[in-house]
């Protein structure tokens, strides 16, 4: 089998860089960017030699693509995505998923029914610091995110929930097996019509307890995960890719001493990891670690802070969601 016939719909910010990529790996050939900004198509298209095109069934004709990354708006996710599955196309969607819990069923029932490969674009599964992490964690007994930062317009589409917080459900899912008791969460729009500060705990039946704090009005940048275990400690920074383990152990004359492990591992580029693990499924026809089954779970739950966020009254509820 030759290289797989890749194309990237929306090439703003990230769709560039999904595109970027994608000419990077040895065993995927870029046949067309796709954009309904004309002039973005074409400047992209250029920048990385590759056809360009602003009409989305004339792409599909034309370049006859095996798959596609779709990097729209999230609004846009459900009908890109299902106008990509019935070309033929597997697909790689950024998440969230959808903007609804049944356009992610909808997905689901039509890329099965088609035997096409849909994987959804929660990128920091393929941090290298968490896929050493989840070789490591035994017994989580609770949870803390912290994903802050500064301002910025490019966002406008989704609050911080979807933007940032879902990331940290994602992962926390990933690293607990268990199902979800309840949520409580608040937030609170300071720059935007959105919420742009938002915070969530997560119980889980097993007793695993969860703390998730997402900001995008803060001064600084912080992109942290800390893990509490029976005997251990273990904190991850996304951005820098470093993990430390902190452990306490007695020594003679009974004298605790605290320990820190700063594991060595190989640090990749994971968006460069993602479309890799995507072309590899396609061609070899295995599902994504990260299918549409997780991205529906995630987004359920982002959905349920996002009820109560969002209730009039501001009080806090359980929610079908959280009960699932």
């Amino acid at each position: 089998m030759g290289p797989l016939r890749v194309g990237v719909i929306g090439v703003g910010h990230l769709g560039y860089h999904h595109a970027r990529v994608y000419t990077e790996l040895l065993n995927a050939e870029v046949v067309g960017v796709v954009d309904i900004n004309e002039e973005r198509a074409a400047s992209i298209g250029e920048m990385l030699g590759v056809p360009h095109y602003s009409d989305l069934e004339k792409f599909f004709r034309a370049a006859r693509p095996h798959a596609v990354s779709v990097v729209v708006p999230t609004v846009d996710h459900y009908e890109v995505a299902k106008m990509s599955l019935e070309a033929g196309c597997h697909v790689l969607i950024e998440k969230p998923v959808t903007s609804t819990v049944e356009e992610a069923e909808s997905l689901l029932k039509l890329a099965a029914s088609r035997n096409l490969v849909l994987q959804v674009g929660h990128i920091e599964r393929f941090n290298s610091a968490v896929q050493h992490v989840r070789n490591i964690v035994k017994s989580p007994l609770f949870l803390q995110s912290r994903r802050i930062g500064p301002f910025s317009s490019r966002i406008n589409d989704v609050g911080v929930v979807l933007d940032l917080m879902i990331h940290d459900i994602d992962i926390i899912l990933s690293l607990v097996p268990s199902e979800i008791t309840s949520i409580m969460a608040m937030g609170r729009s300071i720059r935007s019509p959105l919420e742009d500060v938002a915070t969530a705990q997560i119980s889980f039946e097993n007793g695993t307890l969860a703390h998730i704090l997402v900001s995008r009005v803060s001064e600084r940048r912080l992109r942290q995960l800390e893990i509490m275990e029976p005997e251990r400690f273990i904190s991850l920074n996304y951005e820098t890719q470093d993990v430390s383990i902190h452990r306490c152990i007695r020594e003679k004359g009974s004298s605790l001493v605290e320990v820190i492990e700063h594991p060595v591992f190989a640090k990749r580029e994971p968006l460069k990891l993602e479309l890799q693990h995507f072309v590899t499924c396609v061609r070899e026809g295995r599902q994504p670690l990260v299918g549409i089954m997780d991205g529906k779970r995630a987004l359920e739950v982002a959905i349920s802070v996002l009820k109560q966020i969002h209730t009039p009254t501001g009080r806090v509820e359980e929610t079908e969601a959280a009960e699932r």
